[in-house]
């Protein structure tokens, strides 16, 4: 049998949301907010432009904001057959919220994307991959079936650990080095599939240039990302056997993607994927069905001990 190649395109549509969430109460700048403009109108005209040039569907994350601030582009992809998944309210930092802030954001998320696209969302990536003890336990408990926001693989699905039975000892220098100097415990799967998430294949920190975030950079020339995004492919593909598969997810957001340089950048790194046998171009719901149906191999992610 021949490798196989599930390629995907994961887009967040941020649009005004990622730059309301400011998170100290401060008011919105209205140029930050021009941007998500942008990525809203003229980044998902061009990105829907982009995938029916190659006949791609993708997975495009939305913050429920985003789809209540601007349904007619919203609706333009689901009338286009792509999938739609969560992605909070206004991205909101996972991390920084309560249990029941977490449970909020994803009821009033799940309603009104069902609402709008008559289907409940199976799958959920948290707003800059920015997670909590809580997340996967939540996403069970609200039936979602996959996440995209871990790493412990890179190529290949799994079930997630879930975070909340992990015993980890923090290192707390205020008390004795006997109290830190504890293993992780044992891992545990949960029943959500990961389609794993991967900083090197995202476009927002090297083509995003935003002054109050010191991991963006917003001047990478295009063609280094590009030579990045190939150098991981061409591993993978090497070190994939006859008869085998790996995933290659990508993350990109219409305010970032959708400028020239970048549109073009994915142009020819679609075309030169494309020159590989075995490269499907798939939705993650695709990956996560094939996963549950055995006919990709993915992986068990197993760490610690048991010291429970």
């Amino acid at each position: 049998m021949p490798k196989r190649v599930l390629c995907s395109y994961g887009i967040d549509i941020d649009a005004v949301s990622g730059w309301i969430n400011t998170r100290d109460g401060k008011p919105a700048n209205p140029s930050d907010v021009s941007r998500g403009i942008f990525g809203a109108t003229v980044g998902i005209d061009r990105l829907l432009t982009l995938w029916d040039k190659y006949n791609i569907k993708a997975t495009w994350f939305a913050p429920a904001h985003s789809v209540e601030s601007f349904p007619g582009q919203i609706k333009k992809i689901v009338d286009k057959g792509h999938e739609i998944g969560l992605h909070g309210y206004t991205h909101e930092f996972v991390s920084t919220l309560s249990e029941e802030q977490q449970r909020n954001v994803l009821a009033k998320s799940i309603n009104v994307l069902q609402q709008f696209t008559g289907r409940k969302p199976r799958g959920w990536t948290a707003p800059a991959w920015s997670t909590s003890n809580e997340t996967i336990k939540l996403l069970e408990e609200f039936g979602i079936e996959y996440d995209h926001s871990f790493m412990h693989h890179d190529s290949q699905p799994y079930y997630a650990p879930s975070p909340h039975l992990t015993a980890l000892t923090t290192t707390d220098v205020s008390k004795p080095a006997a109290h830190w100097m504890q293993p992780m415990s044992t891992l545990h799967a949960s029943s959500v599939v990961e389609i794993p998430a991967n900083w090197h294949l995202d476009d927002w920190p090297p083509f995003q240039l935003s002054l109050s975030q010191a991991s963006t950079h917003g001047y990478v020339d295009t063609h280094v990302i590009e030579r990045l995004w190939k150098e991981q492919f061409e591993f993978l593909y090497r070190e994939c056997g006859e008869g085998e598969s790996f995933v290659f997810p990508i993350s990109i957001h219409p305010q970032v993607s959708g400028k020239p340089q970048v549109v073009m950048m994915h142009e020819r790194f679609i075309e030169w994927v494309n020159g590989h046998a075995g490269v499907e171009w798939v939705t993650m719901e695709q990956i996560v069905d094939e996963f549950k149906g055995g006919k990709l191999s993915g992986v068990r992610v197993e760490g610690g001990v048991d010291i429970s």
